[in-house]
């Protein structure tokens, strides 16, 4: 395994986590995690956030107990802005706020809370690229999401509430892989968190943090899109 810092210095760390890898050690066999392999560079780490097995992108880790409870007052407190790029099905043709409570439901899974006791719970989501159904592919769309509160499978719940489930997802939608000409595109779900910007904790001085996005959502993306027309149609 090869492990991509993001960012480093005296008090925070930032890895950009691959899809299919734990944060911390879970309930099922031991398997090498993403703070393990950080530690074996950086030394003694503080988890300040996590992201599911899934998903992919930025994860900051606080290299003292000092940053790490900074750093997670801020999330805490919401004051750390957050940027998520998905692949939806169907054509989301318009920015929306989703603004909809969200509580436990089975298996580990989180749903729209149909009464009260719902943890509060918003995201806005922007479009980016719609690209209609062809070729056994469904429509999909490329989209921001910006999620406000930090629950548990927020953005997956509230995609799949607004009708616009990720283009995978055996949680929330369709487990069934994007195919294209007989070769599998995606497997997984398509959720990458793109960057994280916050104050640092020590300083204060603004801090932004990039993850580019990984090959598979690149390459997908890329087949998604139209051909551009030939040499020879140009000419007529």
């Amino acid at each position: 395994m090869t492990l991509q810092l993001l960012y480093e210095d005296e008090h925070l760390a930032a890895a950009n986590k691959a899809a299919g890898r734990i944060v911390v050690p879970g309930r099922g066999a031991p398997e090498v995690t993403l703070r393990d392999e950080a530690e074996a560079m950086l030394g003694r780490l503080w988890v300040v956030h996590r992201l599911d097995r899934g998903t992919s992108g930025v994860v900051l880790f606080g290299r003292s107990a000092a940053a790490h409870r900074g750093a997670c007052l801020a999330f805490e407190q919401h004051r750390v802005s957050k940027r998520y790029l998905a692949l939806v099905r169907g054509l989301l043709d318009r920015e929306v706020r989703l603004d909809v409570p969200v509580t436990a439901g089975r298996r580990g899974r989180m749903r729209v809370a149909a009464g009260p006791g719902g943890r509060a719970s918003a995201t806005f989501f922007r479009p980016l690229a719609q690209f209609p159904a062809r070729e056994g592919l469904p429509a999909l769309t490329l989209v921001e999401a910006f999620p406000e509160s930090g629950r548990t499978h927020q953005i997956r719940v509230h995609l799949a509430h607004l009708g616009h489930p990720l283009a995978v997802d055996p949680d929330y939608g369709d487990a069934e892989p994007l195919a294209l000409d007989g070769r599998t595109l995606l497997s997984r779900t398509p959720l990458h968190a793109a960057s994280l910007e916050l104050l640092h904790p020590v300083g204060e001085r603004p801090l932004r943090i990039e993850a580019p996005l990984p090959p598979d959502m690149e390459e997908t993306i890329a087949a998604l899109r139209p051909a551009p027309p030939s040499q020879a149609s140009k000419r007529g």
